[in-house]
C-alpha cells in the first residue's frame, strides 16, 4: 500500500522540539494576515499577496479541502498549542512527499521553521511510511536553504524545477532527508 492510497487524519498535532503543530482553527483567522502578509512571503512562496481577512478564510477553506483529498496538510506552528506563528505544510506529490513553510515576520529568528520541519518529517517517516521528505526552495532564499542544512537535509543531485509563479521567474533546488535508518538519499 503507497503513502498516497489513505487520507491523512480528521485532527492532527504533533508535539516535540518545544512546539506543537496542530490544526489550523476558525479562530485563528484573524491572525493569519500578520503572519502571512509579509513580502517574504510573497516572494518566495505561493502564498497569495496581499494577503488579508478574505484570504485567510480562503486559505483555511483550502486546507480543509487539501486534508479530505489526502493531498495536503497544512498545519499552525505554535510553542504551546496556541497563538500561530507560522506554518508548515506536507504534501504528498508525483515527485515525493514534501514539506513547506513560511514563518510570520514577527516570529522569525527563533528556529521555528527548523524545528518544525524536522517534526514534519518525523510524522512523514513513521505515519506515512516516506522513505524520504524533500524540501523544493530557490538558492538565493539563503534563510531557507539554512533551515534545510539546520534540519539535516542535503542538496540532491537531480535537476532544478523549473517555472514562473507571480509573474516572476523561479529555478527550485531539491532538498532531501532520508528515513533515519534508511539508504541515503
Amino acid at each position: 500500500m503507497t503513502s498516497t492510497s489513505s487520507s491523512f487524519p480528521e485532527r492532527i498535532e504533533i508535539s516535540g522540539e518545544g512546539l506543537v503543530l496542530r490544526d489550523w482553527r476558525e479562530a485563528d483567522l484573524a491572525s493569519m494576515p500578520d503572519l502571512f502578509d509579509d513580502p517574504d512571503i510573497a516572494y518566495w512562496t505561493p502564498i497569495v499577496s496581499p494577503f488579508d481577512a478574505a484570504a485567510a478564510r480562503t486559505r483555511l477553506g483550502r486546507d480543509r479541502q487539501l486534508r479530505a483529498d489526502g493531498t495536503a496538510i497544512l498545519l499552525a506552528i505554535t510553542v504551546d498549542g496556541g497563538a500561530p506563528l507560522g506554518e508548515v505544510m506536507l504534501r504528498r506529490a508525483p515527485e515525493g512527499t514534501e514539506i513547506g513553510y513560511a514563518v510570520g515576520p514577527a516570529h522569525r529568528g527563533r528556529g521555528l521553521a527548523v524545528r518544525a520541519v524536522r517534526l514534519m518529517a518525523g510524522y512523514a517517516f513513521e505515519h506515512l511510511g516516506a522513505e524520504q521528505v524533500i524540501l523544493e526552495l530557490e538558492a538565493e532564499n539563503t534563510a531557507s536553504v539554512a533551515v534545510a542544512a539546520k534540519a539535516g537535509f542535503r542538496l540532491l543531485q537531480v535537476p532544478l524545477i523549473t517555472g514562473e509563479e507571480k509573474g516572476r521567474p523561479y529555478a527550485l533546488q531539491t532538498w532531501g532527508l532520508s528515513r533515519p535508518g534508511g539508504a541515503p538519499s
